[in-house]
């Protein structure tokens, strides 16, 4: 069984309609701890041994976010300044991370179209977050492509949210009970798309449920 550390980040947590919905799914799987990152730290006075030794405890790292300015709100950032330290995630002597994985789940305004080469960004979402897998890379971590909802603003009323939420608990289900097929994933552009493809065998998120 692995460990999955969920670092939730969202600014104004009350206004939102998906990320406060998979935070909770997330947080109903066992073997899955979710850390409000600006509910723990409402002053942005992050506890560096605290954060260090959450990430010791736990096999998976996922950053989970709504997408800002291609990145991720601020005290994610804030976060990985102060907690990914030198001679503890990267240097002659850091290497305390080094197996873990690391991804991000985000909720994107922007259609799946956008992101994409003759899409208005020009870019895929993995390209965009290309310095999370550098941090990965540094960090000797392994960075998976992003678990991702695309047009998040209309999820509701499209009927696109439920099926996620149902695909994320079965993605952090699979890499709990070490049913997920890494070496796939790593060729995929992300892990939201044609999922079942990537769990090893079937995963029963039903019984990963708490209480």
């Amino acid at each position: 069984m692995k460990k999955v550390l969920v670092l939730f980040a969202h600014p104004r947590i009350d206004r939102s309609e998906t990320n406060s919905v998979l935070a909770k799914a997330a947080a109903s799987v066992q073997g899955v701890k979710v850390i409000d990152l600006y509910r723990e730290y409402p002053t942005f006075e992050i506890d560096v041994a605290v954060e260090q030794q959450r990430l010791l405890d736990h096999d998976i790292v996922v950053f989970q976010h709504p997408l800002y300015w291609y990145s991720t709100p601020a005290i994610l950032k804030e976060w990985q300044d102060l907690v990914l330290e030198y001679k503890f995630a990267y240097g002659a002597e850091g290497d305390k991370l080094k197996g873990k994985v690391l991804f991000n789940a985000v909720t994107c305004g922007a259609r799946r179209e956008t992101y994409s080469p003759t899409g208005a960004y020009t870019r895929e979402l993995i390209e965009l977050l290309a310095p999370f897998q550098e941090t990965a890379r540094l960090c000797q971590m392994e960075y998976l492509p992003p678990f991702a909802l695309f047009g998040s603003g209309h999820a509701i009323d499209e009927g696109e949210l439920e099926p996620h939420v149902k695909n994320y608990i079965t993605l952090l289900s699979a890499l709990v009970e070490d049913q997920f097929d890494y070496a796939k994933a790593r060729d995929a552009l992300t892990l939201s798309e044609d999922l079942q493809s990537l769990l090893l065998s079937g995963t029963t998120p039903s019984s990963q449920a708490k209480g």
